[in-house]
């Protein structure tokens, strides 16, 4: 049976006739009884105050613990949803690029062209002026050999 400190000062022991117990010695032992249970009530009641505030504390920590996993996996998605844009704006940018690079290699080679085409055209005038040029010198070679002197 359980019994309250209270209870333990409450209880009187019924002197026998015949050899019964020293009264004094036996409410001495009662009092230390008293003493030591009510002690042990005592730090019983600290030490559940302490798990409570202890398991309070866990509580708190578990909660932490499970935010703190939270923030790691949302961490650990946003990385990998920046990595994928990261690698998607390289690909764009490279295929721009690309692109951009085929249309001024497109533009250079018109104009390589379009510049031979006024090489040939210019070959062409050349070799016009060169033979009218040499027609007229011929010309005048031969009026030249045309006339006497006397």
């Amino acid at each position: 049976m359980n019994y309250t400190p209270e209870e333990l000062r409450s209880i009187c022991l019924k002197r026998a006739i015949l050899d019964g117990y020293n009264r004094k010695q036996v409410d001495n032992l009662l009092t230390l009884i008293n003493e030591d249970y009510t002690r042990l009530i005592k730090e019983n009641e600290e030490m559940k105050n302490k798990i409570n505030s202890l398991n309070e504390s866990l509580q708190h920590y578990k909660m932490l613990e499970e935010s703190l996993q939270h923030s790691i996996l949302v961490a650990q998605h946003t990385s990998e949803q920046i990595k994928v844009n990261a690698c998607e704006k390289a690909r764009l940018i490279t295929s721009e690029a690309e692109a951009n690079a085929n249309k001024l290699l497109e533009t250079a080679n018109q104009e390589v062209i379009k510049a031979k085409g006024k090489l040939e055209e210019i070959k062409a005038e050349i070799f016009t002026f060169k033979k009218k040029t040499e027609a007229l010198l011929q010309a005048q070679l031969d009026v030249l050999s045309q006339i006497t002197i006397d």
